[in-house]
């Protein structure tokens, strides 16, 4: 247990380990199957532990773990303070957490503190209990209107489709009250004005910090404080954008909520060194630095790359920006390209242009809802891109978040049976929206494995059936091979080791606007040709290429990192 209730040492340097860490993003129910019953568990991010080491990560950030009925994939949490049974035990936990400490992989566990599940106790209670109890304080429960109070209380939408509310029935067994719920009706939202919810949330910190958790990713951290009597009733009005950026929305990213994670900092300066914590905020950019300031969270996601398209002067910009807003506000930037709600770059980077992050072209076309045929994704291409993207981003000042298994490559699965299917947007917004299935596979660990166990995910099947050609992506095969995209990351995460000093960037003058180029201190030259022309490469010993030079010229699509000798 580690010690607390110390005052944070400012000047110990293991106290911003955070600052340029490469963290990579476990989702395990799709990760390392340790018990075949074809779901990701806890032991088995265990068993993966040497191979975590030897991809150079500092920090692992394991999706939600806690008891579940999976109606969001595990954001539906029914104990904040224990192991979903089919992932294993707080023991199991506590010797994955030691495994990794022995390692030198930091810890970072994700909390979800917008909602609970609707089989988490409080919301039990809250179901057996009168208007205007306790229990029914620490959610959002209105009555409804209309005559018998049987139309909801306005019509705000859910996130993941239909009403945000939902009816329920009485201990008397009248229809009764409504409860607020911004994504699936499984998931009612808590009340964040009630002290309770408050001090509920401190005790569940500290009990995941004494367990060697060494940080917080913030789930919605943007919508814990709500207006609920806010006058809006129609998605034109609340959806204007003056709301987000001045900070008068009704639900998300109010001022109040920054007094919440104040009170978080508090706790997490018990710690020594203190805990971390990033934001999952999707916020307006010039409001993003109230939650990574050091009085709150300490560091935000920025997801403006993942936005992007492969694009120099869109990366320029982005880039650029959120640098000078790190440096004015004491924090470090993040960057990402994938996690487990967007499809995979390797993927996105191959669509025909125009189809955006998730699919979406500007003409309506989504390649996801037409079928996520992989014949009209460019995997060459898309791969290509994403290597370099990713070279680039590991270059950069601030910490890289990486999804698990881009390092092999991963294509998205576009093609998923309905039956299969388990993401609840998929069925809430039938034709509108696919889900988030197709990026949360099973890795393949093995290209020919026994008889039924999943590319060595586990021993029985996988819970998201794996396609054919996954094999094909598979760890056993990457490491025989010095050339695939598992070695580029391991040499990439290993020379990015000895960028790891001053947090600033130079840019470099170029002649051609499909190229980025800027220097870091130590003499490292990084160069990203975004063209489909190779450009002349300058002097200097090449360190890293993503793709394979043409002799001294940097081809297209092609990131190169380049000690300038002088």
């Amino acid at each position: 247990m580690p010690a607390t209730a110390h005052e944070h040492d400012r000047t110990n340097p293991s106290a911003d380990w955070w600052r340029q860490a490469v963290v990579y993003q476990v989702y395990p129910r799709s990760f390392a199957d340790s018990n075949a019953d074809g779901i990701g568990d806890i032991a088995g991010v265990t068993s993966r532990v040497d191979y975590l080491a030897r991809l150079g990560v500092d920090a692992v950030w394991l999706s939600p773990f806690y008891p579940s009925a999976l109606a969001d994939g595990g954001y539906d949490v029914d104990d904040y303070r224990n192991v979903d049974p089919r992932l294993g035990t707080l023991e199991d936990f506590d010797a994955m957490v030691a495994a990794l400490h022995g390692a030198g992989i930091k810890v970072i566990a994700d909390i979800v503190p917008n909602h609970t599940s609707d089989r988490h106790e409080w919301f039990r209670e809250a179901l057996a209990s009168p208007r205007g109890s306790a229990a029914r304080e620490r959610y959002i429960f209105r009555d409804g209107l209309g005559e018998n109070g049987e139309l909801p209380p306005n019509g705000w939408t859910s996130i993941f489709g239909g009403p945000a509310w939902e009816r329920v029935t009485e201990p008397d067994g009248a229809p009764g009250q409504w409860y607020f719920h911004l994504f699936a009706k499984e998931q009612p939202d808590l009340n964040w004005d009630n002290p309770e919810v408050h001090e509920d949330f401190l005790t569940t910190l500290r009990f995941w910090s004494d367990r060697g958790v060494d940080g917080f990713r913030v789930d919605v951290a943007h919508g814990l404080k709500k207006d609920m009597d806010a006058v809006h009733d129609d998605l034109e009005t609340i959806h204007r954008a003056d709301l987000f950026s001045l900070g008068e929305h009704p639900l998300w990213d109010r001022d109040e909520v920054h007094s919440v994670y104040a009170e978080w900092r508090k706790v997490f300066n018990e710690y020594t060194p203190p805990r971390t914590a990033v934001a999952e905020a999707w916020v307006h950019a010039d409001r993003r630095a109230r939650y990574a300031s050091p009085e709150g969270l300490g560091q935000a996601f920025n997801f403006d790359l993942l936005q992007a398209d492969f694009d120099a002067e869109q990366y320029r910009a982005i880039i650029a920006k959120n640098l000078a807003e790190a440096a004015a506000t004491g924090t470090s930037s993040t960057w990402v390209f994938s996690n487990h709600d967007v499809v995979r770059h390797a993927t996105r980077y191959g669509l025909p242009k125009g189809s955006g992050r998730s699919g979406h072209g500007a003409d309506g076309k989504d390649w996801l809802l037409d079928g996520g045929d992989p014949a009209e994704v460019d995997a060459q291409l898309g791969l290509r891109r994403a290597k370099a993207a990713t070279a680039l981003m590991l270059a950069l000042p601030g910490s890289a978040y990486l999804y698990q298994g881009e390092e092999l490559g991963l294509q998205e699965v576009g093609r998923i049976r309905e039956k299969d299917r388990q993401d609840p947007t998929y069925f809430r917004n039938r034709g509108v929206e696919v889900g988030r299935d197709g990026c949360r596979v099973p890795l393949p660990w093995d290209a020919a494995p026994a008889e039924g166990s999943s590319y060595g995910f586990g021993g029985d099947g996988a819970h998201l059936p794996q396609p054919a050609w996954f094999a094909d992506y598979a760890v056993n095969l990457q490491e025989a091979d010095s050339a695939s995209t598992l070695a580029f990351y391991r040499k990439a995460l290993g020379l990015r080791r000895e960028l790891q000093g001053e947090e600033r960037l130079v840019w470099a003058q170029t002649e051609d606007d499909d190229v980025l180029a800027f220097e870091r201190p130590g003499g490292w030259r990084v160069i990203t040709n975004f063209g489909p022309a190779p450009i002349a490469l300058p002097e200097g010993e090449v360190l890293l290429a993503s793709a394979e030079l043409d002799g001294g010229k940097l081809p297209g699509d092609t990131t190169v990192w380049i000690r300038v000798t002088s």
